[in-house]
């Protein structure tokens, strides 16, 4: 007999009034690498910050490159650096804004697969969630729990 399985993911949305304050900064923190981005060629800027369980915060953002699949997305830029740099200490949330450059209002971005499944890595390797923070136009915070709201069906699922 064929079997269904259901999964129910879900993000909460914060208005900026009820922003925790240590996501208010880490979105501050994103938005102030996100101009910094390398991206002449779709002028789509994403800038991401990553705290880490010692309480260090590091920023980075997409840097593209004329041949595409060679760019770097700013959340595996942000989460490789900071794993080289502070190895064996844990990231407990990630923020993520992105917007044209030329408008002043954010766009939503979720983390592309390549993304999703470099979080999904973290996670694994620290046995503990990653909160996502992603930023939408009308400036409230849309928020993962884990990975396992936007990536249900992850890789590490297939050895259960």
């Amino acid at each position: 007999m064929v079997k269904k399985i259901e999964i129910n993911v879900s993000l909460e949305i914060f208005p900026k009034e009820e922003w925790l304050e240590v996501d208010a900064k880490l979105i501050e923190k994103a938005k102030s690498i996100l101009e910094h981005a390398h991206a002449p060629y779709s002028n789509f800027l994403v800038g991401a910050a990553l705290l880490l369980e010692n309480g260090q915060v590091f920023t980075a953002n997409n840097q593209e490159n004329v041949s595409f699949p060679v760019g770097v997305c700013a959340e595996r830029a942000v989460l490789s650096y900071a794993m080289a740099n502070s190895p064996g200490v844990r990231p407990l949330k990630i923020a993520i804004v992105a917007k044209r450059r030329v408008e002043k209002k954010f766009a939503t971005v979720t983390p592309c697969g390549l993304c999703r499944q470099t979080i999904n890595e973290y996670e694994i390797k620290f046995e503990s969630p990653i909160e996502i923070l992603m930023l939408n136009p009308q400036e409230e915070i849309l928020k993962a729990s884990g990975i396992e709201q936007l990536l249900p069906f992850r890789f590490n699922d297939l050895n259960s």
